[in-house]
């Protein structure tokens, strides 16, 4: 226990030792760039967002446009739920991609939620609540198969509301918060990815309803 206390107050030591600047991004459909995802300003449970969801095959992702991060905090509310008549094995997954980077592909970090899974009767779906990626070459199948458990863990999700997000990135350490939590429920102390400066983009998964608002980033001086 004190050593887990030790190492967030390091991480959080090594963020705000330096200078940190926060911007919040309106997100609307002048603000945004689209891969295979259709944008509409929306208003979800009485609160203006914009509704996200997938059109075609492929990375998912809408990326803010002009705005480059590399080690900070990123915050956001999301709410996300399976579309309607979707395949039953979809979960409303959705989240945050980061250092994102057109290359010979689309590469990128993101932590994501499956909702339906936060209170599922089934333990072990509730286990895979949240989880990391690193695309194209860390997909979940393969971080599953490969390391079971280590990046992805339970954390308490309701279907079609809203979720608080916060990761703090720091080079190669990750951690995500949900719902204003003081303790992360997922930390990542390897990240896949190279620590590059990339664009920030709202994720979803297949089959997603999604919804996005109150996105701020606070960036070190270097991010």
């Amino acid at each position: 226990m004190i050593s887990s206390k030790l190492t967030q107050y390091t991480l959080l030591f090594t963020l705000f030792s330096v200078e940190l600047f926060g911007q919040k991004i309106p997100l609307t459909t002048n603000t945004l760039m689209v891969s295979n995802v259709t944008l509409e300003q929306a208003a979800y449970h009485n609160r203006k967002a914009i509704r996200i969801t997938g059109t075609s095959a492929g990375e998912k992702v809408a990326l803010v446009k002009n705005f480059e991060f590399k080690n900070g905090i990123i915050e956001l509310e999301v709410a996300g739920k399976p579309l309607p008549d979707t395949d039953p094995s979809f979960r409303g997954f959705i989240g945050i991609a980061f250092r994102l980077r057109h290359t010979d592909s689309l590469r990128y970090e993101c932590f994501y939620i499956r909702p339906t899974n936060g209170r599922a009767e089934d333990q072990l779906r509730r286990n895979h609540s949240t989880q990391y990626i690193s695309h194209p070459q860390h997909t979940w199948q393969k971080l599953r198969r490969e390391s079971p458990g280590v990046y992805e863990s339970y954390t308490d999700l309701i279907a079609g509301e809203w979720t608080k997000l916060k990761i703090i990135v720091n080079d190669k350490d990750a951690r995500l918060y949900v719902n204003d939590s003081d303790q992360p429920c997922l930390i990542v102390t390897q990240l896949k990815g190279e620590v590059t400066t990339g664009s920030i983009a709202l994720w979803i998964g297949i089959g997603t309803d999604g919804y996005f608002r109150n996105l701020k980033v606070t960036k070190t001086k270097s991010g």
